[in-house]
C-alpha cells in the first residue's frame, strides 16, 4: 500500500510566528477604550459575587455600562464614518 501524499502545495505562503500583524495590533487600539470598559465592568460584576449590592454598587455597574455601551457607539460611529464616501471629491 502506498503512502498517501499531499498533492499540492501549502495554502499558507509564510509560517505562522506567533506574533500579531500590524494591521491586528492597529485594530486592538483602536479597539482599547472598549476592552477597558469591559473588564471594568466585570470588576464590578465580580465584586458582587458574594455580597448582596449596595447602593455604591449599583452606581459603579450601571456606570460601568453606560462606559461600554458609549465605547460601543463610539466604535461603530467610527466605522460607520469609515465607509462613508466624501461629498464633492
Amino acid at each position: 500500500m502506498g503512502n498517501i501524499v499531499a498533492v499540492q502545495a501549502g495554502v499558507t505562503t509564510a509560517p505562522f510566528d506567533g506574533e500579531p500583524s500590524g494591521a491586528e495590533l492597529d485594530a486592538i487600539e483602536a479597539e482599547m477604550p472598549l476592552i477597558s470598559a469591559e473588564v471594568e465592568l466585570l470588576d464590578a460584576q465580580i465584586m458582587i459575587l458574594d455580597r448582596t449590592p449596595s447602593e455604591v454598587d449599583e452606581r459603579r455597574i450601571r456606570r460601568a455600562r453606560r462606559k461600554v455601551l458609549a465605547a460601543r457607539r463610539e466604535i461603530a460611529n467610527q466605522s460607520a464614518t469609515a465607509f462613508v464616501p466624501e461629498v464633492g471629491a
